[in-house]
């Protein structure tokens, strides 16, 4: 062998034993990584978590989809296969089929005219009183910058039932109205169907537009218009070429939001649509559920969660586009009032009568409804607090007053409880998936909760309400079924509440420093320790928000319990819904004012805890 290959052969006999060397190398750094990755609890939790979730929320909609392509029990012979064999039948029935109209195309063309009158009616006076409140001397702004965001507050189907309270006419049967009782019979369209419907949720969503559009007026720079006036620009040039296209994506922000709204609002609908077969998307997959066609039903959750998926994620884009519509300055922006001059009390007279057409009138009503025996009789022997306290009622399933029936306190306490119960885990589970997000050394697991915990909100509660119908209904595996128990209003509440809890709990755990924990840790202090005696204290305002907002919303929710809760689990908008169905009226109004001035003292008591202002944004 010459020198030359013995050279070469050294030389590969050398890069062999360094690459013998480096394997093991490579292995300890690995081993290394992990180690000090998978020291704290962090990851695992983050690992835990992530099962948790992909189970309650991710699961029970894969499931729903599922059953729009499979064969459903009793279905085998109509849809030409084994029940669980895959089919277009419930698709093609729901699309194409001599009933599609009645099943699909006509509630969703119902939806689409409420939906777009509601943002029509919703722009122009959300946007008239966001104006007033926010650039001009009107009188009252402080005061009407609050009382006008009360509609937020309050359950939609409140207004409703104050609507067929004053509108109902004798084509459903039951209690006369109020007008019907004077002598004046509304016609169909007015006491039922989509004018009532779009005049109610306009009303409603209105605080929508006011803070929204409200908070970007109140940013914007009012020395652009003087900078435009000095320049020879009109009024209505200045308007159209500087203050709209900088308005523009609150204005389409808030849009979207309402069009996604009005896709799963229910209990409008339900109230001022059934009775005249005025259907939408909501009441549709709820008749559907309600006749076992689960195959349809699955289809039409699943139309109504891609539309409002498409929605959102077109206002996440239009979020990312107002970015372009920003003034860059050296100095603070400048908000001057305009002077309204003679048409100051005009103004405040306009937002004045807002506040008593969209609450003051329907509370009226209601209260003033509870106490009367005879509809629309104003005279004092006609008023009573029979409805509140009374005894020996003439009723057939109600023969005392709402106050004395153990159902009411039933329906409380089951309501208290669940939503209760429901709230403090999403809270805590909130507070959790913020620190992982934050502080998990495995990005995929943070990434992964922060995007899985907010899709609850892409899909209206009823469609979600659906898939949770579709997953617990039947014995899957160990998990019995938990359709008539609490356990899986439990399991729906909290997965339908963690896009609040958790953004509440990543907003706060991204302003909390590494270095408490760090400096419990040096004196020995575990994880657990750490979370009891350093993290939650610090972050309980978070954690109050994470609670209170979901129970909030849970107090006032129906689209989701009408689907899930049976008479053994109602709570009180379901036992409320229950009396409507029973001509109860006076009862079920009553019970719907126990809800309001629950959700509405909840709300200040959350903005008195977590130190907000519903009109400054909380909740928009």
């Amino acid at each position: 062998m010459s020198a030359a290959d013995q050279q070469t052969s050294a030389t590969r006999h050398a890069d062999k034993g360094a690459g013998t060397k480096r394997e093991p190398d490579r292995m300890a750094r690995w081993r290394y990584a992990l180690a000090t990755k998978w020291r704290e609890p962090t990851a695992i939790i983050g690992l835990l978590m992530v099962a948790l979730f992909a189970y309650l929320i991710i699961v029970p909609i894969v499931t729903l989809l599922g059953d729009a392509v499979q064969v459903q029990f009793g279905d085998a012979r109509r849809a030409g296969g084994e029940r669980g064999s895959l089919t277009a039948y419930y698709i093609l029935r729901t699309l194409t089929s001599p009933v599609a109209q009645d099943l699909f195309w006509a509630p969703l063309t119902h939806t689409l005219s409420v939906a777009f009158g509601v943002i029509t009616i919703s722009l122009l006076i959300g946007g008239t009183l966001a104006w007033l409140l926010s650039r001009t001397d009107m009188f009252g702004r402080r005061w009407f910058a609050t009382a006008l965001i009360v509609p937020y507050m309050l359950p939609s189907w409140t207004f409703a039932l104050a609507w067929t309270t004053l509108f109902k006419n004798r084509t459903v049967g039951g209690q006369q109205g109020w007008l019907e009782a004077m002598g004046i019979t509304p016609p169909d369209w007015m006491a039922y169907g989509q004018v009532p419907i779009t005049i109610i949720l306009a009303l409603h969503y209105t605080p929508f537009v006011i803070l929204l559009f409200g908070n970007a007026l109140r940013r914007f720079d009012s020395q652009l218009e003087d900078s435009a006036r000095i320049l020879g620009a009109r009024p209505h040039v200045v308007a159209r070429q500087i203050i709209l296209p900088l308005m523009l994506p609150s204005l389409m922000s808030a849009t979207v939001l309402i069009f996604a709204k009005c896709l799963g609002e229910f209990g409008v609908a339900y109230v001022l649509g059934l009775p005249v077969k005025y259907d939408v998307l909501a009441t549709s997959l709820y008749r559907s559920i309600s006749s076992r066609q689960t195959g349809v039903a699955a289809v039409l959750a699943g139309a109504i969660m891609l539309i409002g998926i498409l929605s959102l994620l077109i206002d996440a884009r239009l979020v990312r586009e107002a970015r372009k519509f920003v003034t860059v300055g050296g100095k603070g922006a400048m908000n001057r009032r305009s002077e309204l001059g003679i048409l100051r009390w005009p103004a405040t007279g306009f937002a004045a009568f807002m506040f008593l057409f969209s609450v003051g009138l329907p509370l009226t009503t209601l209260v003033l409804s509870t106490l009367m025996q005879v509809p629309g009789n104003f005279a004092l022997s006609n008023f009573t607090l029979d409805y509140w306290i009374g005894t020996g009622l003439d009723t057939v399933a109600l023969r005392t007053g709402i106050l004395l029936a153990p159902e009411l306190w039933q329906a409380t306490w089951n309501t208290l409880w669940i939503v209760g119960t429901a709230s403090m885990c999403s809270g805590l589970l909130g507070l959790l998936v913020g620190y992982v997000v934050v502080r998990s050394p495995v990005l995929s697991v943070g990434t992964f909760l922060r995007q899985v915990t907010f899709f609850p909100y892409l899909v209206p509660g009823i469609a979600f309400a659906a898939a949770y119908l579709s997953l617990f209904a039947v014995p899957r595996g160990p998990v019995p079924a938990l359709y008539g128990t609490a356990f899986i209003l439990l399991l729906a509440l909290m997965a339908d509440q963690m896009p609040y809890a958790s953004r509440a709990g990543i907003s706060a755990m991204m302003q909390l420093g590494k270095d408490p924990e760090e400096a419990a840790q040096i004196a020995g202090a575990g994880w657990f320790r750490r979370m009891i005696s350093v993290v939650i204290p610090i972050q309980k305002g978070a954690l109050v928000a994470g609670v209170l907002l979901p129970f909030i919303s849970g107090i006032r929710g129906l689209s989701l319990f009408v689907i899930l809760a049976v008479p053994s689990t109602d709570v009180l908008t379901t036992y409320s819904l229950r009396l409507i169905d029973y001509n109860y009226t006076q009862a079920a109004n009553a019970v719907v004012l126990i809800i309001a001035a629950i959700a509405y003292f909840g709300t200040l008591a959350a903005q008195k805890i977590t130190k907000t202002n519903l009109a400054e944004g909380l909740g928009s």
